[in-house]
């Protein structure tokens, strides 16, 4: 596995815990929008200093009565095969463990929920099912997202479900069909796009969509879930 970076205290990673954030170089999806680019270009991943597993035990050990959980984001943790055993060392060190991922690959997760290795685990929905070809290139994958929906909402100890609401590429339409495919689930959040920092530089002349047109959202499909709010990122 590849660590690119470690935030070393989050108070909004990880819902209603203090945690470390561990962040994953390189991923299987290549989206414009995406607000990590220096996790995903593989020229940017190979300038990079990488930081051994040893020194994030390490730190780890050092604050374990300092934080609750620790955060696994990317980039996308799932692509290597490596993900399940640096999790376990962590859980043995006595953090609670949130996975944040694009879904592609659901039989790690199904692994590592069979090994209670998860606590909690946000999913990105990145657009509708018929849109995901046009951001990951590759139709299978929808394939695997639908698995991986399905998985969190019947193994998951606690989990969201989450759209960045992209102009053009998520529009109001996309967001009704979404909320009618995962629906009932426990969490949905809408979060506002922001394009400082975009991987495609196209990206960061659009405009995020003003708050009132995501309240209008929320409010229609709210009643799907237990939960469901806006995230202003």
């Amino acid at each position: 596995m590849r660590i690119g970076g470690i935030q070393k205290v989050s108070l909004i990673d990880y819902p209603g815990k203090i945690a470390a954030t561990i962040f994953v170089s390189g991923c299987n999806f290549n989206c414009g929008f995406c607000c990590n680019p220096e996790l995903v270009l593989e020229e940017n991943i190979k300038s990079q200093t990488l930081i051994p597993q040893d020194s994030i035990c390490e730190f780890l050990r050092k604050r374990k009565n300092l934080i609750d959980g620790v955060v696994m984001c990317g980039g996308e943790p799932t692509i290597y095969k490596d993900l399940p055993g640096v999790i376990r060392k962590i859980k043995k060190m006595g953090f609670l463990i949130k996975l944040d991922t694009n879904g592609s690959n659901p039989g790690v997760l199904e692994h590592m929920f069979k090994k209670n290795l998860l606590d909690y685990v946000a999913m990105d929905i990145k657009t509708s099912k018929e849109k995901y070809p046009l951001l990951t290139g590759q139709k299978k994958h929808i394939l695997n997202v639908e698995r991986s929906v399905e998985i969190l909402k019947e193994h998951a100890p606690n989990y969201e479900f989450r759209t960045t609401v992209v102009p053009g590429i998520v529009r109001k339409e996309d967001i009704l069909k979404i909320a009618r495919w995962i629906a009932p689930a426990k969490k949905y959040f809408l979060q506002q796009y922001r394009s400082q920092r975009t991987l495609d530089p196209a990206f960061k002349e659009i405009d995020p969509y003003p708050l009132e047109y995501l309240m209008e959202i929320q409010k229609i499909i709210a009643p799907h879930f237990d939960v469901c709010q806006i995230r202003e990122q």
